[in-house]
């Protein structure tokens, strides 16, 4: 199979703990960039109030293929990433090599402020739900 075993999974059941696009990643660099232009295409729909079927109009791309990438679903190719880029007036491939990088060395790009805040409420209350051993 081309580029191995590890595209016999989707980008998203690369996924450890959260809810994709802004879940927390496994290590492989490549679902990392994948949950990247995901979360850069949702945000940018949502930003400029476009539909995926309007924006599948604009950039050619089928609409169940943006469907699809905003999911997780599939590896998106380039192709497609530079339609939905030229159609949408911005970049959502990302400056991958440029993000922080953890104790191994494997890249990450950071989580939004608001979903970092989000997340650490959660585990404070999923922490306050859990029963007490002593």
């Amino acid at each position: 199979m081309p580029g191995g075993k590890r595209r016999g999974k989707r980008p998203s059941e690369y996924a450890t703990d959260g809810v994709w696009p802004y879940a927390v990643m496994d290590e492989l660099l490549g679902a990392r960039v994948a949950q990247a232009v995901a979360r850069a295409l949702a945000e940018a729909m949502e930003r400029q109030k476009i539909s995926a079927n309007a924006l599948a109009q604009a950039s050619d791309v089928n609409r169940q293929v943006i469907a699809n990438v905003l999911a997780g679903a599939v590896w998106p190719d380039l192709l497609t990433v530079a339609s939905l880029e030229g159609a949408l007036g911005e970049r959502l491939w990302p400056d991958h090599l440029s993000w922080p990088q953890d104790e191994n060395g494997n890249r990450a790009q950071p989580l939004p402020e608001k979903i970092r805040r989000q997340r650490d409420l959660e585990t404070v209350e999923r922490e306050a739900r859990r029963p007490r051993t002593s």
